[in-house]
């Protein structure tokens, strides 16, 4: 906090003292202490003043939410696969039996209210602003289908954070899943996502970004400048004056989006399986750090990325994803300093980034792929949680 320039302490000083003379008042020792105070208050205010308005927060999180942990496993009534009778969508027998690990403290399911709210606290507590959870359009390269997309399981846990009674503690925002099974094709289309979307845009909770709503586009590749400049359009019909915040990931540069980023970042995807460092990852993610003062970046950072309890073991990608690299020596004290490097990115490119200093982190529960801060039974202390909420604070903690 910086105080106010010696020269304006001085002026404040020898205007109260000569008001003090001019009025008698210094011929009253109980009037010259209230005097005295009533002048430190004000200069003591007008200080606080200043070091507030010079003040620029430290970083603004967010998480990606991925609700694979709701619904009904296609297997749940195969006799021959037990594990599955009560177990949400994304489960798989790989990550029940090889990676008991990662099963959150919880349990697999997080389709409760209870637990949604406990997530909630989880987050605030630890330094997490909002949530970008995952949306999915249906029907897929065909018309808008409401009820389709209101029951949709992966929409669960959206749909119980809207409900909570904790709510006001942590915002949220959307990340468009408009991969294969959820594509959003032509510009009509995405003009009517905007009006369903309408409704969460207009929630004071939501996440704004240069005052606009911040919307998140995971395939940038599938939507195209007509379609992006009819998102503006709707929302700005429907009652948004400044429109929206859009930011593509990956290769966005050459559209029309407001901001760049990325969900994640992942080095030899389908390349076969094959460990590598967590510091390549690192690495991989930094040199995406590139934005401009027309179309800043925000950063985006990586918990972990191990995809094999999803992948098919025999490595044909039959059944289960193409086997690719992992990364699984990443510690707290990486992830640290990978966070620590978003932060001084920004420091050192203030117009390449937002002015909110807004850092998005993979993920707050992809247990699937390896990105994920949320407690588990191999890390019931939620350690790299433990890491945002030092890094926000500023108060450092022993991780290595």
């Amino acid at each position: 906090m910086k105080t106010l320039p010696k020269t304006l302490t001085g002026i404040f000083a020898n205007f109260f003292h000569r008001m003090a003379v001019s009025t008698g008042i210094m011929k009253n020792a109980f009037a010259k202490v209230v005097l005295l105070s009533v002048g430190l208050l004000a200069i003591a205010g007008c200080t606080w003043n200043v070091g507030a308005q010079e003040t620029k927060p430290r970083i603004k999180l967010g998480a990606y939410y991925f609700d694979g942990w709701a619904g009904q496993n296609r297997k749940a009534s195969d006799p021959n696969e037990p594990w599955a009778k009560n177990a949400p969508t994304h489960l798989t027998r790989r990550m029940v039996e090889e990676f008991p690990e990662r099963e959150p403290v919880w349990g697999w399911r997080d389709d409760s209210q209870a637990i949604m709210e406990r997530q909630i606290d989880l987050a605030a507590d630890n330094g997490i602003e909002f949530f970008l959870f995952c949306w999915y359009w249906r029907d897929s390269n065909g018309s808008i289908n409401p009820a389709a997309i209101e029951n949709l399981s992966l929409h669960t846990s959206m749909n119980l954070y809207m409900k909570a009674k904790n709510k006001n503690r942590i915002k949220f925002s959307l990340l468009v899943a408009n991969h294969g099974g959820s594509e959003i094709k032509g510009t009509d289309n995405w003009g009517k996502a905007t009006e369903y979307w309408m409704q969460y845009f207009k929630d004071p909770q939501y996440v704004t970004v240069d005052g606009k709503p911040l919307v998140v586009i995971f395939n940038s590749g599938g939507i195209d400048n007509d379609a992006l400049a009819r998102m503006q359009e709707v929302s700005k019909k429907e009652g948004l004056k400044g429109g929206l915040s859009i930011a593509g990931c990956g290769n966005a540069a050459d559209k029309s989006f407001t901001y760049r980023t990325h969900y994640h970042i992942a080095p030899g995807y389908s390349a076969g399986t094959e460990e590598h460092k967590y510091a390549e990852l690192v690495d991989a993610h930094e040199k995406q750090w590139i934005g401009t003062e027309k179309q800043p970046y925000i950063p985006e950072i990586t918990v972990g990325w191990d995809k094999r309890p999803w992948e098919d073991k025999t490595g044909n990608g039959q059944g289960g994803a193409k086997q690719g690299w992992y990364f699984p020596d990443r510690t707290p004290g990486q992830f640290k300093g990978f966070l620590t490097d978003a932060i001084k990115w920004m420091d050192e490119h203030p117009t390449q980034t937002t002015k909110e200093r807004i850092v998005l982190i993979y993920a707050w529960n992809e247990l699937g792929e390896g990105g994920y801060l949320v407690p588990t039974k191999g890390d019931p202390e939620a350690s790299y949680l433990k890491v945002v909420r030092s890094v926000v604070s500023g108060k450092s903690i022993n991780k290595k």
